[in-house]
Parts: C-alpha cells; structure tokens; sequence
C-alpha cells in the first residue's frame, strides 16, 4: 500500500510517517521502481504501535524502546513494566501540576470582581509580586 493507505489503516497521518521515518523511529519503507514508498501489514501495524503509544503521551524516545523491547523476543516484561511506570509517574506529576494551575486560577478568579472596575486580581498577579486584593479590600 502506498503512504495515504498506509495512513489511514494506521491512523497516523502521512506526513507523521515521513517524520517517524526520517528520525529513524520507524524503518524506512521499501520503495517502488518509481521511488513510491510501500508498506505491508508489519509497517501498518508497527505504525499502530506508535500511533497507540503516542495516545498513551509517550515520548518518542521511550517508543523507541518500547518497539525495540517490543521486537526483541527475549526481552523481560520488567523492562517494559519499568518504562510504563515511570511514564505513569511522569503523567502524575504533570497532572499535579496542571491542578495547582488550576487551584491558582480559580483562587485569582474568585478574588476578581468580575464587575466593570479595571482593576483585576488576575493581571495583578500575573504582573508580580503583589499579593491580589479582594472586593472586600478595594
């Protein structure tokens, strides 16, 4: 099949595979005689792989070692448990992040007035230092 084919029975779009391919994430495709790249069912489902392992937030660079662990028949199942609980980890952490994000603007929305003063706790904080005031303190 050729690379629209190819991207769509794997999901990952064409110009993705020419970006796996020129990485070296993914093996180059076999070509055609007039240059077409060609894939099979192994490339499809290696590209799967990836596209699955890119849904889960894998970096590209623990796909690789999971496609290397995952072609290698003598691999230990702890070596890919590892990789997938620091990813876990890694994920958790962000998540962590990402709600204290989130606790910080919803504290700083709380404390705006949201009426048609121009003074805003937000843009205050965001501008420095200064603890934001509330309505109350204004």
């Amino acid at each position: 099949m050729n690379i629209g084919e190819a991207a769509k029975a794997s999901g990952v779009s064409a110009k993705m595979i020419r970006y796996y391919e020129s990485i070296g994430l993914i093996p180059a495709a076999a070509r055609t005689e007039a240059g077409y790249r060609s894939y099979g069912t192994r490339e499809v489902q290696i590209l799967r792989f990836v596209r699955r392992a890119r849904d889960l937030g894998f970096p590209v660079a623990t796909i690789e070692e999971l496609l290397a662990l995952w072609h290698d028949q003598t691999r230990h199942s702890g070596d890919v448990k590892r990789l997938a609980l620091e990813h876990v980890g890694a994920l958790e952490r962000k998540i962590a992040e990402m709600q204290a994000m989130a606790d910080t603007l919803r504290h700083l929305a709380s404390a705006c007035c949201g009426d048609n003063r121009p003074d805003c706790p937000i843009l205050e904080d965001l501008g420095g230092p200064a603890s934001p005031r509330t309505c109350e303190t204004r």
